[in-house]
């Protein structure tokens, strides 16, 4: 699944410039012309990265960030600065309020989608298509299969998304809530029990290779994906 890229850039010429570099090289773009317009836009289905503008009209790009920083369903998006201020001062300040990284104007497009795929990779590793290996579970997100033992895992859509979402998140714990909102998406109104309907079919999908071990329930937690086994999950 491509990665959503919100592009928060007040001038025309630059914005179109950039959007048509992130399409070229395979990102969802979304586009707008001030933080009024970007917030908008996040209400109904938050991004997976924010490229923010310093200098916009009537709310500046830091204070934006500072409203995105603060706000519980805003605060773990990845923010990249965009700015053609270059004062050491000036980027503390940006680093300072949450942002990942933070590119002075001009900048080469291939550096801006190296920026890119290096904060997604940081912040959020189940957007790569990085090969996954673990335990002999092998998955690929490039062609969506799975493979243990010389034989592929069938998994559907969501099954798929959830495992590369537990490989790439390994050892961690995750809530149903938390799952609903990293793998369907925080704009896709379910019931917690779906997440345990699709737990189960995968479950049982790695159990057709031996593997159903790796994903583990920790009991008033939620669900986790395992390198190795605890005697107090099942």
């Amino acid at each position: 699944m491509a990665a959503k890229i919100l592009v928060v850039e007040d001038e025309l010429a630059i914005q179109e410039l950039i959007a048509f570099n992130l399409k070229s090289a395979g990102y969802d773009v979304l586009r707008a012309d001030n933080a009024e317009q970007a917030m908008q836009m996040i209400n109904e289905m938050l991004p997976d990265l924010v490229l923010l503008d310093w200098m916009l009209p009537q709310m500046s790009g830091i204070d934006f960030a500072n409203i995105l920083r603060r706000e519980s369903r805003t605060k773990t998006i990845p923010i990249i600065m965009l700015t053609a201020r270059t004062e050491e001062n000036d980027k503390i300040q940006g680093l300072d309020v949450g942002a990942d990284d933070y590119i002075t104007k001009p900048f080469s497009p291939r550096e801006l989608v190296a920026r890119i795929k290096a904060v997604l990779r940081r912040r959020a590793p189940e957007l790569s298509e990085e090969m996954l290996e673990s335990n002999g579970l092998q998955l690929d997100p490039a062609t969506r299969r799975a493979m243990a033992l010389d034989k592929e895992v069938v998994l559907g859509p969501t099954e798929f998304r959830l495992l590369h979402f537990l490989m790439t998140h390994a050892e961690r714990v995750y809530s149903r809530g938390q799952l609903l909102d990293r793998v369907w998406g925080d704009h896709v109104f379910v019931e917690d029990r779906t997440v345990d309907v699709h737990i189960r079919r995968l479950r049982k999908a790695l159990e057709m290779v031996g593997k159903e071990k790796l994903l583990q329930t920790v009991r008033g937690a939620g669900y986790r994906f395992t390198v190795g086994l605890d005697e107090n999950s099942v």
